[in-house]
Parts: C-alpha cells; structure tokens; sequence
C-alpha cells in the first residue's frame, strides 16, 4: 500500500506554538492484528520551509514517561527537549503507536516489575519475557516521511537504529543531532543498558 494522509487538522498548543496533526494510511498492523493510529506533527519554522532539510523526532509513545513523567526512562524528557526545539526551528514529530519498543503496554508493565524484582535491567526484562531487545519498525516512520513528501532529514536522536531504519527506507539522512542525557537516580541503570546497546549517550 502507497503511504497517504488519511486525515490532518492544525492545532493549538500550550505556550502559543500550533502544530497540524497528521494521520495516515500505512498498512501494516500492531501486535494485536490491527493497524495502529500512528501521528506527526509538522511545526513551522525555517527547517520546513522551502530549501531547508527539516529537524525529525521519531518518538515512540511511552504511556508512563510521556503522559505521567515517569523518571523510570528518560522519554518524557526527550519529547519536551524536541518540542522546544521544533518550536525555535519548525520540523516534523513523528510519534510511533509502539509502546515498550514495540512490546505493548501490559508487556512493557511485566518488564518493569521483574527489573523491580529480580534486578533485570531493560532489555534483560524483555529477554525473560521472550521478546526481542527491540520491535520496533522504522520503516512506518519512512511511510509517514514518503507520505508528507520529505525525502531528507536532520534527524533528532541517539539511537542510531533510527537512522539506519531511514535510510534503508528511502529516507535521506543528512546529521544525526544528539538530545541531551537526561538522567536521574530513577533511570541511572536504564540509560546506562542503553548505552551497552550502542546509543550516544
């Protein structure tokens, strides 16, 4: 199936920013055999305009950290890092229906509770509960790119698997543009499992 916007509407923002919200029609189906709501957002500002190479996040939607603030991860941190930065620059949020890298949220809940209780570390926990360290699929990022007809990128990440998934998808990546290290006691070992994982941290 050819990637195409399925719906777009603009919508205010705290702070005075608006972003439009974009839906598409992708193919493809979550671990529940159906087609998740997958999202960006296109903020204005010198980096879409014609000429620029826009400023990318591919966030994936984090329940606890995004909504709740959790200090278990550092996702809620990383969403407000790129918001501030698309609100200076313009550029494209791209939020990803993949819970848990992909695991689903009551997964993502067990995962938690066995490093609780048996000291396992992220991707320990996923391995115990017989997934993969990552289920992730960027090339749903690459259709919504394809679809909003952006074919290079300055991407917003630390995870080099994102860039990776881009490219061998069709999507030009010209910088890859680390966030910050947002840390505190709660997400110390999480951020330091990430790093063995080979993120920029």
């Amino acid at each position: 199936m050819s990637p195409a916007i399925k719906a777009s509407a603009e919508i205010p923002l705290a702070g005075g920013a608006s972003g439009r919200f974009y839906s598409f029609d992708i193919g493809g189906a979550g671990r529940d055999g159906k087609a998740p709501d997958h999202v960006a957002v296109r903020f204005p500002g010198p980096s879409v305009e014609p000429g620029g190479v826009p400023l990318v996040r591919i966030h994936s939607e984090c329940l606890t950290g995004d909504v709740f603030a959790s200090l278990r991860c550092d996702c809620g941190p990383q969403l407000q890092e790129s918001l501030a930065l698309f609100g200076a620059q313009g550029g494209y949020l791209l939020y990803l229906r993949q819970e848990g890298r992909g695991i689903g949220l009551v997964a993502k809940l067990k995962a938690y509770q066995l490093q609780i209780e048996q000291g396992l570390d992220t991707f320990e926990a996923n391995r115990a509960l017989g997934f993969r360290d990552d289920h992730r699929d960027y090339g749903i990022a690459a259709r919504m790119l394809q679809a909003l007809q952006v074919e290079r990128v300055r991407l917003l990440t630390n995870n080099p698997d994102k860039a990776a998934g881009l490219e061998e998808h069709g999507i030009e990546v010209d910088a890859v543009l680390p966030t910050r290290r947002h840390e505190n006691p709660h997400n110390h070992r999480y951020l330091h499992a990430k790093r063995e994982q080979g993120h920029r941290l």
